[in-house]
């Protein structure tokens, strides 16, 4: 089967074509140049596209306009990324009418995290709808690296600490394949400190902000996901080769974005850890880990109260690969975050199941 997945971010589109399972060409343009993607690959079985937020939905489905309008209103949820999916979609159908058309949801492999993990302590005629959780984020990279990690380790049920750091930045804790905490909650904002997202900040911060300022609803959203992590701490865009120049340079900005970056990851897979009676592996994943392998080593060189360290040189080497040392208690990998692959696995699964 050939399988078209189509990779939303904020600003880019990563595009794919996936054969029987397999990788054989990507592209990464704007949002704005989508017909590139689909006329660069223009036979193929289905369309795979990548929704940040599925609310309630627990696996793929296939795209029909009213479930891509019902997706549309989850965009408050998820603001950076589900316009872009639902235009995408929309401009499949357009340009590919007819052509089966399937969503993967990355809070889909977070669906069952247990109660203690996924409710918030609030009123519960809030909660008993059951509406008001912690969703958690990033899921198909999590569902990738649970795959290869029952490729690559002699471990019955690893207990696995998955760590996605890209633009947006997430730890999950996982036993058993599955989702048992994630530092991601009702949106992509919870969590450690991001390129440009403010990761958690205490509520009460935000409501002294807004009396004080003051500020509206909208103005507040707009400075926790677009002017603040990494871009309002170091006064760039967020892009992390910029803060890192700026550290490097000895900007005292951008040297103490770092270390707040650092410091509230490392803190994240600490509280991930405890929810695990074992540490079998650590993936890092997502551009970061990709681009930026020095950083790794500086984030685990101070992760050895949990058994991870990883062999800088390691670090600097390319695909999926073990970073920690020989002999380490903890294994440590980085990996690609994998997601067009479960994309067009999904869309198989799905495909499947209909012609059945």
């Amino acid at each position: 089967m050939r399988v078209l997945t189509l990779n939303p971010g904020s600003s880019s589109l990563k595009s794919s074509l996936v054969v029987d399972g397999s990788p054989v060409g990507w592209a990464v343009t704007d949002l704005d140049n989508a017909e590139q993607a689909l006329d660069r690959w223009s036979t193929v079985d289905a369309v795979a596209i990548r929704f940040v937020h599925g609310g309630s939905r627990t696996g793929p489905v296939r795209l029909t306009a009213d479930v891509v309008d019902a997706l549309e209103r989850l965009t408050p949820f998820a603001p950076l990324h589900q316009p872009q999916a639902v235009r995408l979609a929309r401009e499949v159908f357009r340009s590919r009418p007819g052509s089966p058309v399937i969503a993967s949801f990355d809070t889909g492999f977070h669906a069952h995290l247990p109660e203690e993990a996924s409710r918030y302590a609030l009123p519960r005629e809030w909660t008993s709808q059951g509406r008001l959780r912690r969703y958690g984020f990033h899921g198909l990279s999590c569902r990738h690296a649970v795959r290869r990690m029952a490729e690559l380790l002699d471990t019955p049920a690893p207990r696995i600490l998955c760590c996605h750091l890209g633009a947006g930045v997430s730890v999950t804790a996982i036993r058993a394949g599955r989702s048992v905490d994630t530092s991601m909650g009702f949106t992509p904002l919870e969590g450690p400190a991001m390129a440009t997202r403010s990761g958690s900040v205490d509520p009460g911060l935000v409501l002294h902000v807004m009396r004080s300022a003051p500020m509206s609803v909208e103005e507040m959203e707009h400075a926790l996901y677009h002017r603040s992590g990494l871009a309002g701490m170091s006064g760039t865009d967020g892009d992390l080769r910029s803060v890192l120049a700026r550290e490097a340079a000895g900007d005292p900005d951008a040297v103490a974005a770092v270390a707040v970056y650092l410091h509230r990851i490392r803190r994240e897979i600490g509280a991930m850890a405890a929810s695990l009676d074992r540490i079998d592996a650590v993936v890092f994943t997502g551009g970061v880990t990709e681009h930026q392998p020095e950083l790794v080593a500086r984030l685990a060189g101070e992760l050895g109260v949990f058994g991870i360290s990883v062999d800088p040189a390691r670090c600097l080497g390319d695909g999926d690969r073990v970073l920690s040392p020989d002999g380490a208690p903890v294994t440590v990998f980085a990996m690609g975050t994998g997601e067009d692959i479960e994309l067009a696995r999904d869309a198989e699964a799905v495909l499947t199941v209909e012609h059945v």
